[in-house]
């Protein structure tokens, strides 16, 4: 665009000196000229304004530190696009903790997308796209207050995981899971590798919220809240893990350690929670949250909490990052989410008959091996029709 402007701008210069020396018809000429590369800077200004205008009202998705799970072993601090100052700090003091959160990323990705597999958002990532989920990441609805509660649990999970297994400098095992305690089982003896939650807890609280602390809103406490609700979920699932020591396993003694359960446990959890979430609102002082519905007297310490109701996400929709539900596997049987009438939102649904081989028959053979049969069997795979009506277009 500049590069044209010059070369306009040069033109006419040029041609008003011609004028000066020449005749009544060139002198014409020129004035044309000038009016033409007139004309053209006044479109060329109008455009640069309007793209201003796109920039300044146009909703940014801005850049998070899940990537760094697309990132893998590559982790390099500067190259993550996202992260606050307090963020990058961290990342830069300790890479090995960044290699472990990386790891983990692709797991709690993983879980959520279990969660929601029969959901019409199922927890869809995009690829080399550094907000990972796109702008549906933008409402402050129950899908991001799951995925918000879900990643920091991710964290906490993954640098605990690590400490235990020795992969970090900067920690081990529980230091205070020491000497003797009791349980309603009796007293035992603390031994083995107790899981550091704490310090799992700590770090992620550091990292995970460094981001939300940066601003003061009502989407920095929403985030803020279900990140805490999302960390102390790993705690909550704590269990203690004994080993027996005696004549034929008696248990006159036992030495026990705490340990974190699957998961996968954490994730149903949070599901639950996703399904009881809370709307709320701002307080004036903007401190902290009031219920929005002001009949529902309930505690929201330990429940998630939205602002904004979420879309149905039947139709494709790039502003509010709606991938639709267009050819999605449904059940026809199901009253569920996953049923048809539901994924589909009423649409209908096309049948195809498909030929699946499985193992069948399997018997043991000593030793020490199992041998199965492959059998073939034809099922009704059923998949959700594409919008026909001219509205329904009009979304996408």
């Amino acid at each position: 665009m500049f590069g044209l402007s010059k070369a306009r701008g040069f033109s006419r210069n040029r041609s008003d000196a011609s004028g000066a020396t020449s005749g009544l018809g060139l002198r014409r000429t020129s004035r044309n000229l000038v009016s033409s590369s007139e004309g053209s800077h006044a479109t060329s200004r109008l455009y640069v304004a309007f793209i201003l205008l796109l920039l300044l009202f146009t909703p940014r998705v801005d850049s998070s530190w899940w990537y760094i799970g697309a990132l893998g072993a590559g982790v390099i601090c500067d190259n993550i696009p996202g992260l606050v100052n307090k963020q990058r700090q961290l990342c830069q003091r300790h890479p090995d903790i960044m290699q472990s959160i990386g790891r983990g990323a692709k797991e709690w990705i993983h879980e959520c997308q279990h969660q929601f597999r029969h959901h019409r958002w199922n927890c869809s990532t995009l690829d080399r796209d550094h907000t990972v989920f796109g702008r549906v990441m933008l409402r402050s609805s129950r899908e991001a207050a799951f995925v918000y509660a879900i990643s920091s649990a991710g964290v906490v999970y993954a640098i605990t995981r690590a400490c235990s297994q020795g992969e970090l400098k900067i920690c081990s095992c529980d230091p205070h899971k020491r000497g003797r305690a009791s349980d309603d089982r009796g007293n035992f003896d603390w031994g083995g590798c107790s899981d550091n939650v704490n310090y799992g807890i700590k770090f992620a609280k550091a990292f995970v919220d460094a981001r939300e602390r940066a601003v003061r809103d009502a989407r920095a406490l929403m985030n803020l809240h279900n990140n805490r609700c999302g960390r102390t979920a790993v705690k909550r699932f704590m269990k203690l893990e004994c080993k027996c020591h005696g004549v034929s396993g008696s248990c006159v003694l036992r030495t026990c350690w705490q340990a974190m359960a699957d998961f996968r446990t954490t994730g149903d959890y949070l599901r639950e929670k996703y399904n009881g979430a809370v709307e709320v609102t701002m307080n004036q002082d903007g401190t902290g949250f009031a219920v929005a519905d002001r009949e529902l007297r309930r505690p929201i310490k330990n429940s998630l909490v939205y602002v904004e109701d979420s879309p149905d996400y039947c139709l494709r929709n790039k502003a509010a990052g709606s991938l639709g539900t267009s050819g999605r596997v449904c059940s026809k049987s199901s009253l569920g989410s996953d049923g048809c009438e539901v994924m589909c939102c009423g649409r209908g649904y096309d049948t195809t008959r498909v030929r699946r081989v499985t193992k069948c028959e399997c018997k043991f053979k000593w030793c020490c091996a199992v041998e199965c049969k492959d059998c073939e069997e034809t099922v009704d795979v059923h998949t959700c029709k594409a919008p026909r009506h001219v509205n329904w277009l009009n979304h996408t």
